[in-house]
């Protein structure tokens, strides 16, 4: 029997035993240093600093997501191993988003400091201190970021559905699509980050209203053949946490496609779902899915109709009792 006495021994056997090589190139390429020097706030001076061994993190990761379903595993409690799973994964999103705020306000600083030229010392000293701390952040962003697509990659193993937050957008670094908060989506067009926030692509519509959706063949088989098509798509969707907007999700994880949710904007009252269906369509679909639900779906897809969208209407009646493997 193997016996440990610290956690980076530990975490370097289970490296060695799980080792995964497309993981391990993800996370040395998250895991750089950007600078020699590291700062992390405007009043901390800069130090020399290394980051984390990528091996051993990439272990711990695993570790504590994968454990946390093995040890609950065929017990009364396994039906919220999910819920535990996805609040660790919650927790590296939210920390990525904290860091990612700081990062920016440096990155704004760092801005005004450029455009504002002084040839002094104080003037360099500074200029040299917020880009340091700005490429700082940015290497930890990144890292946290990568343990998160990670964690939301066990989790999406184990539980069949894609990681995805409460709020804002989940932009991937490469092991998992990207889920994108339509909202950030519209407002990426005038900023920076565009690639991540405002992915360039053919965008194919989904909608599906009706929570009693549950066959994942029929919807897979169907998005399949689109995506055979459109290799390069982007799903936009109506944002269901349920039925076949939930299936449609879950599809676009294990195919690596990046998704738009379009939330509704409860400020809009009744109106709200009416106007996310002609948002969905300002985005120029290039083809559509609707699966039967409401008189949403339904206006959608008369809306579709008319702006002369290929259009694939599926009805519950088409479902099977077969669930997928």
């Amino acid at each position: 029997m193997t016996t440990f006495t610290n956690f980076a021994d530990l975490a370097s056997f289970v490296a060695d035993e799980r080792r995964n090589d497309t993981l391990t190139q993800t996370y040395e390429g998250a895991f750089i240093e950007h600078s020699e020097m590291a700062k992390l706030s405007v009043v901390d001076a800069p130090e020399q600093l290394d980051m984390p061994d990528p091996e051993q993190v990439r272990a711990a990761t695993e570790m504590m997501m994968a454990t946390m379903f093995d040890v609950l595993r065929d017990t009364r409690m396994e039906p919220f191993a999910a819920d535990l799973a996805w609040g660790f994964a919650n927790s590296f999103h939210v920390v990525a988003k904290r860091i990612e705020g700081r990062e920016d306000d440096a990155a704004n600083k760092l801005r005004e400091l450029a455009r504002a030229f002084d040839p002094s010392e104080i003037y360099a000293t500074e200029l040299e201190d917020t880009q340091t701390l700005c490429q700082t952040l940015q290497g930890c962003r990144e890292a946290m970021e990568c343990m998160r697509d990670h964690a939301a990659e066990v989790y999406r193993v184990e539980t069949g559905k894609p990681f995805s937050p409460v709020r804002g957008s989940r932009v991937s670094s490469g092991l998992t699509a990207s889920m994108i908060d339509a909202r950030d989506y519209l407002a990426a067009r005038s900023r920076e980050r565009r690639e991540q926030f405002a992915p360039e692509g053919p965008v194919v519509a989904f909608s599906g209203g009706h929570k009693d959706w549950n066959d994942a063949d029929l919807l897979y088989k169907g998005l399949d053949k689109i995506k055979a098509r459109i290799p390069e798509m982007i799903l936009a969707t109506t944002a269901q946490s349920k039925g076949a907007d939930a299936i449609a999700h879950a599809w676009a994880a294990s195919r690596g496609v990046k998704v738009i949710k379009f939330m509704l904007d409860r400020s809009a009252g009744n109106k709200a779902a009416f106007i996310r269906n002609e948002r969905i369509l300002g985005l120029k679909p290039v083809e559509a899915v609707v699966c039967e639900g409401t008189g949403i779906q339904a206006n959608l897809a008369q809306k579709l109709r008319q702006a002369g969208v290929p259009l694939h209407v599926v009805r519950l009646a088409h479902q099977t009792t077969a669930k997928r493997a």
